[in-house]
């Protein structure tokens, strides 16, 4: 059997630890096995569903890290790694856009193109 994959994407400045741990318990709510793949950024929605992640291996879930290589690709990195992310295949991304975030805003974006079903969690300020 496939596992679930669950692709999260949000900024870097994504704070609300609640929100993310409750859309990934729904999220994988008889999901599992399940994959949560993210950008690998150090804090924000990434981190939050990392964390997650890693507390819940028991029941079935694994990691999956795509960090941008900003060294090599410069500012395009986070969208080279979004659109791979992307490429890759999910069944939901859950995207966490605190102020519009652009990186999160453009995988949701590209998610929706690619008929990958999206659920937004927005916040302004």
């Amino acid at each position: 059997m496939r596992p679930y994959r669950i692709l999260v994407t949000g900024s870097r400045a994504w704070d609300d630890v609640l929100t993310v741990e409750g859309a990934l318990a729904v999220a994988c709510y008889q999901k599992v096995p399940a994959v949560i793949v993210h950008g690998a950024c150090p804090n924000g929605a990434d981190a939050i569903a990392s964390r997650w992640t890693r507390t819940h291996r028991v029941i079935g879930l694994t990691e999956e890290m795509h960090p941008a290589n900003w060294q090599w690709l410069g500012k395009r990195a986070g969208f080279v790694r979004n659109q791979l992310m992307v490429d890759l295949g999910a069944d939901l991304v859950l995207a966490f856009i605190k102020d519009g975030s652009r990186g999160a805003s453009h995988t949701a974006a590209l998610a929706e193109r690619a008929g990958i079903p999206v659920r937004r969690f927005e916040v302004h300020g």
